[in-house]
């Protein structure tokens, strides 16, 4: 009988570098494990035989966020998902997220992973997704592609989950923009409820400020699009001496940004979580920005993380 090494809870690891650059992909959920630049750990990651968590560096598709009660409606009839937040009832951050991904290609600089998700109860679509992950000077990039190759169509959402730090600095220092006008108001069950405008209240950061004894896990939508019709969260060191872009294309209208409170251990509030989102949280139910992919239509959008002050 053939001995075999033990498989690591992440499964296999695919690193990619360039130019001081090094991030390293993952089989279980293809998403981004760890991403540095000269030595620097840009990521608050997890080591390589360690259970992801709270969803870092994950792929949330074909929702982001949450679903009340895991039960949504479409094409006139309706859907109930498994409840993957059972303590507040809900279905959380997709279908893919603990799924084996494939390697599809890999160079030393870039690589591309696929996850063929099959229909299933509480969503009978099959699509493919595709994330070609690269590194460079410009930092690190995901471009996405989600093809619905069934027959009728499907209701979609993305988003990705990373964790965001800055040496040396905590998350009450961090100096922080949100290009977002209006921000969800949430019920006990981080469920939206209302919007709100932000301007002239705590939730403001159209401006660079201090996050300070903010507690946050809000969306923020309105956003204030770039010339290229994207959009970008920044954070900075309070001298200014480093910080972070994470930038996303026009296909992101919303950004969740989450400041740790409910994580335990070392992992409290010890990062920031800034998500872009091309919907809002519950989108299932509300509509609001839902994406309708006809059989055989392709959604690509792509974001990524430029360090700089």
């Amino acid at each position: 009988m053939s001995s075999r090494e033990p498989c690591p809870l992440s499964g296999a690891q695919w690193a990619i570098s360039a130019a001081g650059h090094e991030a390293v992909i993952v089989e279980v959920g293809g998403g981004v494990r760890t991403y540095r630049q000269d030595g620097v750990e840009h990521l608050d990651g997890y080591a390589t035989d360690e259970l992801c968590p709270g969803s870092a560096g994950q792929v949330l598709a074909p929702w982001p966020n949450r679903i009340r009660d895991g039960v949504y409606p479409f094409d006139e009839q309706s859907y109930q998902l498994h409840l993957t937040e059972p303590e507040r009832h809900n279905a959380i951050h997709g279908l893919v997220n603990w799924a084996r991904w494939e390697l599809i290609e890999q160079r030393p600089d870039e690589v591309v992973v696929g996850l063929d998700m099959p229909a299933q109860p509480g969503y009978p679509w099959p699509l493919r997704l595709r994330t070609r992950w690269s590194v460079g000077a410009a930092g690190l990039r995901a471009a996405h592609e989600v093809t619905n190759v069934g027959v009728e169509p499907a209701p979609f959402g993305f988003s990705v989950h990373p964790y965001l730090r800055l040496p040396g600095v905590a998350v009450e220092d961090v100096v922080m923009r949100v290009p977002g006008e209006t921000r969800l108001l949430l019920d006990g069950r981080l469920l939206p409820v209302g919007v709100a405008k932000v301007a002239g209240t705590e939730y403001d950061y159209t401006e660079p400020r201090r996050i300070g004894d903010a507690v946050l896990d809000l969306a923020f939508g309105q956003v204030i699009r770039d010339a290229d019709g994207g959009s970008a969260v920044t954070l900075t060191a309070p001298d200014r001496s480093h910080g972070l872009r994470i930038w996303a294309d026009a296909q992101f209208g919303w950004w969740q940004v989450y400041t740790g409170d409910t994580l335990t251990g070392e992992r409290f509030r010890r990062s920031v979580a800034v998500e872009p989102m091309t919907c809002p949280p519950d989108a299932f139910r509300s509509g609001r920005d839902l994406i309708t992919l006809a059989p055989g239509d392709t959604w690509r959008g792509d974001w990524g993380i430029r360090p700089g002050n």
